[in-house]
């Protein structure tokens, strides 16, 4: 594809990105609420949608693709195991969420940690672990992009050594790409810009994935059953379950989780209007989910089907673009980046409130409100600078980076379930689990698997390991005064609000 059409398809599209944050800007207010949560004022379908957005990453129309043209089935069981446990906890945890961010003014989800547990350190070690598990994941969207970027386009360009990996100019303007975009939305108003532009990006990544997938079942295969009938009778290795167990749960057991211990998705817990808003934001989420899965694990198959064959199975999906119509690749594409940036936007915003709130208030109490939300701002320059660079180094498969990073938030999962569920529950257990668990799983992971326990992946000793210490040491221990009263409030909530 020539790379003019790209350009112009961008340029377009960033346009239309600008306008929307430009309209959000006119209603954004002052204060912390206001730039970090939209002022928890955001309806139903805008609720749903920017979770959607933020949930649905390059990770799935690149690295889901590219999992499933590889492995076949195993990557759907994992993908529906996800979408299964995320409804599971948005019915359980939203309602309490809401309530504690509407009762405690709370801002962030290791804020709700720090007024629980009556402790500032919770928090910061939340907030800590969050920041370093969270910049691989973010730098995940850069990666497909810029891999889209090279796989579509013929041009060559030249490549340059960054820390000893060899990167094509190419691949580091996609990156620079969905930086620039994800800056400018995140930085000009907040939350309710990042939240306008998913719902449209949303509906965009929705409506452009549903038009591919019709596309190329009906002129690949002939139709969906043409489709099903190749694909039983010449690539049956594809539905068979291959996957090895320990790797079934290591990577799935992270994503299991997702909703509740990846901040930049659990902070949209807090966002919405009213009980009736929420109860919206989990049913259009669910439809969300549950039909974007099928296309994108379908569009996988798909790729093995008409022949792709690629040695890096993310580069399933631009191969497969490139044998598409070129007006129908571009808005694919434009999906893509949309999906993209809409989660780089999100987590960005996340940790830049995460540093404001839970690291830079902490350590400077009596810091204004408007300087608060300016360190957040400066939080956000550096966080997409790291970005880049952990983008550059080209690590691993995307989906397998992005199930890691979620492996090392999973450690805080037990402080989490006990925060709300759990009166017994310790500042200590709290502390010393995260402290211990957060390095142990990041150290199994960078020693590889040679080193694996037993051979099952971190993920799974550090829910074990964190679940253990954090139950041991609040038995031993007592809770803080405050714990049974934060608890019974919340439920108090759920109750009143008839959200039970």
């Amino acid at each position: 594809m020539r790379l003019i059409y790209i350009a112009l398809a961008l340029a377009l599209w960033f346009v239309i990105g600008v306008v929307i944050a430009h309209f959000a800007r006119k209603h954004l207010g002052k204060g912390m609420p206001e730039f970090f949560l939209a002022n928890r004022k955001l309806s139903g379908f805008i609720s749903a949608m920017t979770y959607s957005a933020t949930t649905f990453s390059a990770f799935m129309m690149v690295g889901l693709v590219g999992l499933t043209y590889d492995t076949g089935v195993g990557a759907v069981g994992f993908e529906m195991i996800y979408i299964i446990f995320t409804i599971l906890l948005l019915l359980i945890f939203a309602p309490r969420f809401w309530v504690a961010g509407k009762k405690f003014d709370i801002i962030t989800p290791p804020e709700l940690l720090t007024k629980r547990y009556d402790s500032k350190w919770v928090g910061m070690v939340a907030s800590i672990i969050c920041l370093a598990m969270l910049i691989p994941y973010a730098s995940v969207q850069m990666m497909g992009i810029g891999y889209l970027l090279e796989g579509m386009t013929s041009v060559s360009f030249p490549t340059f050594s960054f820390f000893g990996y060899s990167v094509s100019s190419l691949y580091l303007i996609g990156i620079l790409l969905v930086a620039g975009y994800s800056a400018v939305s995140s930085l000009w108003a907040g939350m309710r810009s990042v939240s306008w532009t998913d719902a449209f990006q949303a509906l965009v990544m929705i409506i452009a994935s549903v038009t591919l997938l019709i596309f190329v079942l009906y002129h690949f295969f002939g139709g969906p059953f043409a489709f099903a009938t190749e694909m039983t009778a010449d690539y049956s290795h594809l539905l068979e379950f291959d996957w090895d167990l320990s790797m079934f749960v290591g990577m799935t057991l992270p994503w299991a989780f997702f909703a509740l211990t990846n901040p930049q998705v659990s902070q949209r817990m807090f966002v919405t209007d009213s009980v009736k808003g929420m109860k919206k934001m989990i049913l259009y989420f669910s439809l969300f989910a549950l039909i974007y899965t099928v296309i994108t694990t379908l569009l996988g198959f798909s790729a093995a089907g008409i022949g792709i064959e690629v040695a890096d199975p993310d580069s399933a999906m631009p191969v497969l673009l490139g044998k598409v119509p070129v007006l129908l690749a571009l808005v694919v594409f434009v999906s893509i980046f949309a999906a993209a940036t809409s989660t780089l936007s999100s987590v960005v915003l996340t940790l830049s409130s995460l540093g404001s709130r839970d690291l830079v208030k902490n350590v400077k109490p009596n810091i204004s409100e408007k300087m608060e939300v300016y360190s957040g701002k400066i939080i956000i320059i550096l966080i997409i600078i790291a970005c880049i660079i952990f983008a550059n180094l080209r690590l691993d498969l995307i989906a397998v980076l992005s199930s890691m990073a979620s492996g090392g938030l999973l450690v805080m999962a037990p402080t989490i379930i006990g925060s709300l569920f759990w009166k017994r529950s310790t500042t200590e257990g709290a502390l010393i689990s995260m402290i211990i668990g957060g390095p142990f799983t990041a150290a199994l992971y960078i020693a590889g698997e040679a080193y694996y326990p037993l051979g099952w992946w971190p993920s799974f000793w550090g829910l074990i390991i964190t679940t253990i210490i954090f139950v041991v040491v609040s038995l031993l221990t007592e809770p803080p005064e405050k714990a049974e009263k934060f608890v019974e409030e919340v439920e108090k909530g759920v109750e009143e609000y008839g959200m039970s």
